[in-house]
């Protein structure tokens, strides 16, 4: 037991003193809450947030650029800009007490109506193309025109556009639209072969 607690221990003791070593490389980004003291004067210590513009606000030093600099260096634009106010520089300190969450890439909507394998709705990635839809929705039925696949997509001004696609000249290579990006709203239609076709 004695053994466990001391590993226990020094797992965590090697975790915070490893904290400082990861913050000192890096570099602030919009989103991310710093917390600043002052040692001379208590009542400037606070939490900031990073605004979306990469700057911060501190009462008497005024508003300061953030993001993209290490917490060292805005701890020198703070000291320095505070000066003014004191009768020699302050001591100032800098961390951070969050970093910005990663966004999340928010999925689309597209629709697939006709002849596909598996119509429906699709949720994909932003930047999904044409050709990766195909794919995803498992090809074709056996009835389906492939060489007059239509892209209908409505602008926010509420305006359609159609665009058809030869799906068979796009596995050939000769075909245009394989790179096409889907958007929000896209639908494709797969529409039933004629008799000959």
């Amino acid at each position: 037991m004695k053994v466990v607690l001391t590993l226990f221990g020094a797992t965590i003791v090697g975790f915070l003193t490893a904290l400082p070593a990861l913050a000192q490389g890096y570099r602030v980004q919009s989103g991310d809450r710093l917390q600043i003291e002052v040692l001379e004067d208590e009542s400037l210590n606070r939490d900031v947030l990073v605004r979306p513009d990469g700057r911060i606000t501190m009462p008497l030093a005024g508003t300061l650029a953030a993001s993209n600099r290490t917490t060292e260096q805005i701890e020198g634009d703070l000291s320095r800009m505070l000066s003014p106010n004191f009768a020699s520089p302050p001591t100032v300190f800098v961390s951070l007490s969050s970093i910005a969450e990663e966004d999340e890439v928010e999925p689309i909507d597209v629709y697939v109506v006709g002849e596909a394998a598996s119509p429906g709705r699709y949720e994909v990635e932003p930047g999904t193309t044409l050709l990766q839809l195909f794919a995803e929705m498992g090809g074709f039925s056996r009835f389906a025109a492939t060489k007059r696949v239509m892209l209908r997509r409505t602008d926010r001004a509420g305006n359609e556009a159609v665009y058809k696609f030869n799906y068979d000249a796009i596995l050939e290579g000769a075909g245009n639209g394989a790179a096409t990006r889907l958007v929000d709203g896209d639908v494709i239609i797969i529409p039933q072969r004629r008799l000959f076709e």
